[in-house]
């Protein structure tokens, strides 16, 4: 088998496409095997922290993404209990014009990462395309009838590719459900639209609330225990029994207003894989979920994606030959694995913390204001002072 520097990712999604752009940026020929029929989005926000900013700054996007993002100045932590703010965190210290802090719609930024994929004439893009059997060779990776120099797995937390790489390595399911949906900023009194992003912390449940689209829509995600879903990825969520748990749980008016005026909702089960990963074989290697899926409690699923993407773009750039690959690959595993691994261990334990009750949960706000912000704040220079 003869590879001829092609890269092959399976998965266009924000892990795969960025992936695409940064390798075909290191001289390769990539070739993206998407799955489904068509590329679409169900409409929700993501938050994209320095470190992943100036992955998609370098890769220059950000002219692209300029007239949809929302640049935050503030975190607020809230608390259910009380209903009032327990610290704001300022982001200012953490972002530069070469990494923003973005609030962003998943859908737009799937756009612009789309559109620079389809303008570069050295990535193809092929829909209704599974990977489903690969042979990992000496020489060559083949994936149906092409050959390439590597496969990489960007296909999401129920991976293919992991699947015939790693079949003994699957998600669990956390025993959490993501409740996500969206609102027009003018459907909501002046008063509850938030200029930053507000993060709520109640029992057993949490609430994050940002503006996206330039201001024009409202982002709401709400983490609440719950039982397996049937298998897919979302279902749809009924308005009244999310606004029924929040109403149960004593939530104040101004969380369950915004609630109500979400008029869809779906709701997305929160599988995790084991810390640690699975990352190489050979010539197959994974990235984002697939590698790596983790809580959404550090803001940092789509963020780890996009770091993974780069690095593995530098290792792979510094293979002279093909027959280098493999140990690129490795050298990507070996840099990435001790940092996913942190972030996911980081995010459980907020989770925990965000969804603390009772008098812990007074202690909890107690400590935060005794920490003052910017300690706290500081607490994240780990995960956004992140350079490729």
């Amino acid at each position: 088998m003869t590879a001829s520097r092609t890269i092959v990712i399976a998965g266009a999604g924000i892990g795969g496409l960025t992936a695409a752009l940064a390798i075909a940026a290191r001289g390769f020929r990539v070739t993206i095997l998407e799955k489904a029929e068509r590329l679409e989005e169900v409409g929700a926000g993501l938050q994209l922290s320095p470190n992943a900013s100036r992955v998609l700054v370098g890769l220059g996007l950000a002219p692209q993404l300029a007239a949809h993002v929302v640049t935050p100045e503030t975190v607020s932590i809230m608390t259910a209990r009380s209903g009032g703010e327990v610290m704001r965190l300022s982001l200012a210290g953490s972002a530069r014009p070469d990494a923003p802090y973005w609030l962003v719609h998943r859908a737009d930024l799937q756009g612009a990462l789309l559109a620079a994929v389809q303008s570069h004439p050295g990535i193809d893009l092929h829909l209704a395309s599974p990977v489903q059997a690969m042979e990992d060779a000496t020489d060559a990776v083949r994936v149906g009838d092409r050959h390439a120099a590597a496969l990489i797995g960007a296909d999401g937390a129920w991976s293919a590719v992991r699947g015939i790489a790693f079949p003994a390595i699957q998600p669990r399911f956390s025993g959490l459900i993501a409740w996500r949906g969206t609102c027009d900023a003018a459907s909501l009194p002046p008063e509850l639209r938030p200029s930053g992003v507000q993060l709520w912390m109640g029992p057993r449940a949490h609430l994050v609330i940002y503006p996206m689209s330039a201001g024009q829509r409202i982002n709401l995600v709400a983490i609440l225990p719950g039982a397996p879903l049937a298998p897919g990825w979302s279902e749809p969520g009924a308005a009244d029994e999310i606004g029924r748990h929040f109403a149960a749980a004593h939530w104040p008016g101004n969380t369950r207003a915004m609630i109500a005026a979400v008029g869809n909702w779906r709701r997305w089960p929160l599988f995790t894989m084991p810390d640690g990963g699975a990352w190489h074989s050979g010539r197959v290697a994974l990235l984002g979920d697939a590698a790596h899926a983790m809580l959404p409690f550090a803001a940092q699923g789509a963020g780890m994606a996009i770091e993974d993407a780069a690095v593995l773009a530098q290792c792979l750039g510094a293979a002279d030959e093909d027959r280098d690959i493999p140990a690129a690959l490795a050298r990507y595993a070996a840099l990435r694995a001790p940092r996913a691994t942190r972030v996911q261990r980081t995010a459980r334990q907020q989770g925990q913390i965000y969804h603390l009750q009772g008098p812990i949960a007074f202690a909890r706000d107690t400590a935060m204001r005794l920490l003052g912000p910017i300690r706290l704040q500081a607490r994240q220079d780990w995960i956004y002072n992140w350079t490729p």
